[in-house]
């Protein structure tokens, strides 16, 4: 076991080693006291959110984090990376808090080839985008995990319209910090449903008592009753010579290459939530792309012409 645990770190550090390469000396040095430990497959990607799935895989281990390229998001991936560790020592099952889905898409991609360890994403409903990741060992992992809560907002919005910045700000003035809160539903007239950490349900209910200048009631409702719409898509298909980025990507947000190409040199372009700053980085199909300002669209079925050329099929969220 001892030879075991040497081979894998060693491993592991040759993935840091690669990292730093390409990225940066001092990145690598926040990552080098990893432990290796087994984890579970990236997680399925919906329009909106990558939540709600379960997978797991055998395998080495490769930390390249290609996408993780601030400081902000490689400490939340350590915290996850420790979280899970942990799990796996005390064979138990651990929560984290709400993870945007650029953390939970790059710390899922950090530990794609792990295993033995069972992970669960959830949001509390299919299209959730922020949502908890639990870890746990197979033979400890329940099948029911009850890791969040839904809230009603209620009061007289038809009057005082209020938007997803006025309940979040109000929820926030609370004390609530903003990773115990998931997502945030409006619901017009009738207010808004929030997902919530379990744990402070029950101080919202009894804190939370306006939002902007409407008074509200806030109440405790079942997941079942979250009420939500799927998001609207625009399909429409192209032809290129190739699937880099900045063709797929100008053709789906129909702006000219160039200007694309500029927004992907500055960092404004993700892919599958991880920003992407290479022009000819090869897309797939399901793939998420978005562009800060311009919304986002998935990449669908791509054939090949007879002509060598790619047919690709993309929805535009509305």
């Amino acid at each position: 076991m001892a030879a075991t645990s040497l081979a894998s770190q060693a491993f592991l550090r040759r993935g840091i080693q690669s990292f730093a390469f390409s990225h940066s000396v001092d990145i690598a040095k926040k990552l080098s006291h990893f432990r290796t430990f087994p984890l579970t497959a990236p997680l399925s990607s919906s329009a909106l959110g990558i939540c709600n799935s379960v997978q797991t895989v055998k395998g080495g281990i490769d930390v390249s984090l290609k996408g993780a390229r601030d400081t902000e998001t490689l400490e939340e991936i350590k915290r996850v990376v420790e979280m899970a560790d942990r799990a796996l020592l005390r064979r138990e099952v651990l929560h984290t808090d709400f993870l945007t889905p650029p953390v939970l898409s790059e710390s899922m991609s950090v530990l794609v080839k792990l295993n033995e360890i069972k992970a669960v994403a959830q949001g509390g409903y299919p299209e959730a985008e922020r949502c908890r990741l639990s870890v746990g060992h197979p033979d400890v992992f329940t099948s029911d995990l009850d890791n969040v809560a839904a809230l009603s907002i209620s009061g007289k919005f038809e009057y005082e319209p209020c938007s997803h910045g006025d309940f979040l700000g109000a929820i926030l003035n609370t004390g609530i910090v903003r990773d115990k809160l998931g997502d945030i539903i409006l619901q017009g007239e009738k207010g808004a449903q929030v997902l919530v950490v379990p744990e402070i349900a029950d101080f919202l209910i009894s804190s939370l008592n306006k939002v902007r200048y409407v008074s509200v009631t806030c109440k405790k409702i079942p997941l079942l009753d979250i009420e939500y719409e799927p998001p609207r898509t625009k399909s429409l298909k192209t032809v290129e010579a190739s699937l880099r980025l900045d063709a797929i990507a100008s053709a789906g947000f129909k702006i000219s290459r160039s200007k694309m190409a500029g927004y992907i040199s500055d960092g404004d372009v993700r892919v599958n939530w991880s920003t992407v700053t290479k022009n000819n980085t090869t897309i797939k199909t399901g793939d998420i792309i978005s562009v800060s300002g311009r919304g986002r669209l998935k990449v669908g079925e791509i054939n090949t012409t007879k002509k060598g050329k790619f047919a690709v099929e993309l929805f535009r969220y509305l």
